[in-house]
């Protein structure tokens, strides 16, 4: 028989009850602004600066902006809550955006374009690791404790799909734009989306919180606890994996472009996004005996795999497979990251450890693909494949380290 309950019965609330079912599109489309911005900014500066070097250089300033100032946005979010926090960076990001196209257009120096494109990646409203502290914090505060280790896998599966399926679109999104209308219309579009959807998504009800900022602020853990080397070294596992992204979209584009088909690099890339949305997703039912430190050095294993098949590739088939092996690795590894690093936050911190591992991505990424870049300018294509197994061996010593940081009693 089906038992009544009280409102606020913690055995009545599922996630979906808390949040409504309109949350999860609104925090997908929401992050789309972001995923745009990197390839948006390429886009732009390519075409008003006429110099892929400069391009390159100003989509690397976006990354580093965001590596830097993610972190400081996330705690603003855990001390003054994330609708404040929200609201402000989103207004901020829209106007910087325009003032980027403007900017790329006139005659200013290129160090004004560097100084403009790192605002864009400082001000990004980092919606992605915002709503992975927020769920965790609902599963956390507000499920029966019963339910809560299979949800919480379940929603850190589903919130790394999203950010797969979000910037394996966003560049589709982003060529469409340019092409139709202009290399100024994906930076547009990006304003445009923040100043809608991140505006709305600072507005749900999941991000009002039941305590004061006041009563946040005496309930926040010491700031020195994030550097904790078993925090950190789940920061630096989740930099190797941007530094796989960054060193596979560009060696795999150089390659693509000695092929002569450079414009199918994208498609080819999407091969690893695809399957590694998939595969993350899959995690949820992944048995609790194949604990998270395990599963961090497999899959480490695989991607490392992945990535040497494409190091020694031939031909666009080989280029393929060692794709999609990859991909078998790279969305399974990003949720057991995310795994540890919401299981290692120190109160109150969720959304500073959210947003240090968002940062992580980004700055491995953009490092990643200036550097490849630069090997495949100077020293080949062939040298430039390397790259990728290279990142992938660092997040396997990453594992490898934590291995011996996990404690016992949590293995």
């Amino acid at each position: 028989m089906h038992r009544t309950s009280e409102p606020g019965d913690p055995e009545a609330t599922t996630l979906i009850s808390r949040t409504g079912f309109l949350y999860f599109p609104l925090a997908l489309v929401s992050r789309l602004p972001f995923a745009m911005g990197v390839v948006g900014v390429l886009t732009l500066l390519v075409s008003a600066r006429g110099s892929v070097e400069l391009a390159g250089l100003g989509s690397a300033m976006v990354g580093i902006g965001s590596a830097c100032f993610g972190p400081l946005v996330g705690a603003a979010a855990d001390r003054y809550g994330q609708r404040t926090t929200l609201l402000v960076t989103a207004i901020v990001n829209s106007v910087v955006l325009g003032l980027l196209a403007w900017v790329a257009y006139s005659d200013l120096p290129s160090v004004a374009v560097f100084a403009t494109a790192f605002l864009v990646g400082a001000s990004v409203p980092q919606t992605s690791p915002m709503s992975r502290s927020r769920l965790v914090t609902i599963v956390k505060t507000e499920l029966p404790p019963e339910r809560r280790p299979r949800t919480l896998s379940t929603i850190l599966a589903y919130e790394s799909a999203a950010d797969e399926v979000v910037f394996v679109f966003g560049p589709v999104i982003v060529g469409l734009l340019a092409t139709t209308l202009g290399a100024w219309a994906p930076i547009a579009g990006a304003a445009v989306l923040t100043l809608l959807f991140v505006v709305a998504f600072a507005m749900h009800r999941t991000s009002v919180v039941a305590t004061s900022p006041e009563e946040r602020a005496a309930s926040l853990a010491p700031a020195s606890e994030l550097a904790r080397p078993a925090l950190l070294v789940v920061v630096f596992g989740i930099f190797a994996v941007g530094l796989v992204f960054g060193t596979t979209l560009t060696s795999l584009t150089a390659f693509m472009q000695a092929q002569g088909s450079a414009e199918s690099a994208g498609l080819f890339y999407g091969v690893m996004g695809i399957g590694s949305a998939i595969l993350a997703i899959s995690v949820a039912l992944f048995s609790p005996k194949f604990t998270l430190r395990y599963r961090w050095i497999v899959f480490a294993v695989i991607i490392v795999a992945g990535e040497s098949i494409l190091a020694s590739a031939g031909s666009t088939a080989a280029v393929a497979a060692g794709l999609a092996v990859t991909g078998i690795g790279i969305g399974p590894l990003l949720v057991t990251l995310y795994s540890f690093g919401s299981a290692r936050s120190p109160e109150g911190r969720s959304a500073t450890v959210m947003t240090m591992l968002g940062s992580g991505i980004m700055l491995g990424q953009s490092l990643a693909a200036a550097t490849a870049g630069y090997v495949a300018e100077r020293f080949g294509v062939s040298a430039a494949l390397v790259l990728p197994a290279a990142a992938g061996v660092l997040a396997l010593l990453a594992g490898l380290a934590n291995w011996s940081l996990t404690p016992r009693s949590h293995r």
